[in-house]
């Protein structure tokens, strides 16, 4: 929820790419993809039995090329993981596995392989290799991305414990946590996001099945964000509260993004060059309670104007929060315990984090109420100086606590990008 967050969405019908993007290379001829896609306009049905037919059919007529939603593709090999600096998934999934009793440093190193090899695979709109399910064959890419990491507990499981980064300690204890400890932390982590839900479900039920015996599920959670082209413009994302989340989140173009969030090149352990480290909370909003607050006072809690994300002190979303700017009384006009003041990289010591969550709905409780909230997920080179400092600040006066409850927790060791012929995690797991 920091006011640092969430990078802008891409919500206009033609997404502009990110670096490291690109359509789908042009195959000679029409290539399954687009030629599902035909099949899927026309009513040509693709079965066992009338497969001949219905390329016929395509071939002699007009095709139809994916939306540019569709068609938009990132890369799997890279210097960094891709899910990181992407814009917002549409729809997304985090998983976390636990390693199976028995299995170690080899069965670890054989599931990521798999895990990679297909990665590389569905982002590239084709099927995995292992008996793949064919819930999504008739769409693009969609940008789906699948990033991997390491927990805490990871390293003593595999024998690897020399090779544990000290960033990856365990989180301090918050007094605002109420952590269901079934549904933290794990082994292993992936996220998934695409822009659309069939591209991210195919690759979670992909990832479930590459984890075969080596791997079992410990905790999943779901969410989705604004399908992009549903606003009229780009604009910074809304959470569940109405209010608009992620003003001040670093940008890739700013001169000291990388020493920010991504592991130096010479780091130790070596492993995690170009890597980062994500925190993953799941956080309930207390919707029922929030939404009997006036929009002024909805607004004095977070410090922002709630119509367009305006800081209280005046200006546009992206002006500068005036702190010391005070109304006729003397008070401050950007009240002391709002949100948007205490999460101010400026009253952290420079702390920041590049956040990339989601929003999640999972029906009602038991009495009623939604369980509705965000999954939070933060990126940074060292959560000792990102994510810790400014959730300490949260925890000793936030006035937008009340209205939230912190009810999982994670931290893990994203490595860097796999190269050619590689998979994530080999320079650990081989090293």
């Amino acid at each position: 929820m920091a006011d640092q967050s969430t990078p802008e969405a891409r919500t206009t019908a033609v997404p502009e790419p990110r670096e490291g993007t690109t359509a789908p290379a042009d195959r000679e001829g029409i290539s399954r993809r687009r030629l599902l896609g035909t099949a899927g306009a026309t009513g040509v049905v693709l079965g066992a039995a009338g497969g001949a037919v219905g390329y016929a059919a395509a071939a002699s007529a007009e095709v139809t090329p994916l939306t540019s939603v569709g068609e938009d593709r990132a890369m799997f090999h890279g210097k960094h993981q891709p899910g990181i600096t992407d814009g917002l998934p549409a729809r997304g999934h985090l998983i976390a596995f636990d390693l199976a009793p028995g299995a170690g440093r080899k069965e670890a190193a054989a599931l990521l392989r798999r895990w990679s090899d297909t990665a590389r695979r569905l982002m590239a709109g084709e099927p995995s290799a292992n008996g793949d399910t064919g819930v999504a064959q008739d769409a693009g890419p969609s940008s789906l991305t699948l990033t991997f990491g390491f927990g805490h507990s990871f390293f003593a499981r595999t024998g690897l414990e020399k090779q544990r980064p000290v960033a990856l300690d365990p989180l301090p204890d918050f007094s605002s946590d109420h952590l269901d400890k079934a549904r933290s932390n794990g082994d292993l982590w992936v996220q998934i996001g695409a822009h659309d839900a069939l591209v991210a479900f195919h690759a979670l039920r992909a990832v479930q099945k590459d984890a075969g015996s080596a791997a079992r599920v410990r905790w999943q959670m779901n969410g989705f964000n604004r399908s992009p082209g549903a606003t009229a413009r780009p604009m910074t994302a809304r959470n569940l509260m109405g209010q608009i989340d992620g003003t001040r989140n670093p940008k890739p173009s700013e001169s000291d993004f990388d020493q920010r969030i991504f592991v130096p090149a010479n780091s130790d352990p070596a492993w995690m060059a170009h890597g980062s480290y994500v925190v993953v909370r799941r956080i309930r909003m207390l919707l029922d309670d929030w939404e009997k607050l006036a929009v002024k006072e909805q607004e004095a809690v977070v410090g922002r104007r709630k119509s367009d994300g305006a800081p209280l002190s005046g200006g546009t979303e992206t002006t500068e929060m005036d702190l010391e700017k005070t109304d006729s009384a003397g008070n401050p006009v950007v009240p002391v315990n709002a949100h948007a003041r205490i999460t101010r990289p400026d009253q952290n010591g420079g702390a920041a984090m590049l956040r990339r969550p989601l929003s999640y709905h999972d029906g009602m409780d038991a009495d009623g109420v939604p369980d509705a909230g965000l999954l939070f997920v933060c990126w940074q080179a060292d959560p000792l100086r990102g994510f810790v400092p400014v959730q300490r600040k949260l925890d000793r006066g936030d006035a937008l606590t009340p209205f939230l409850r912190h009810e999982a927790s994670g931290l893990f060791a994203v490595p860097g990008g796999a190269a050619e012929g590689g998979y994530v995690g080999q320079l650990l797991l081989e090293g």
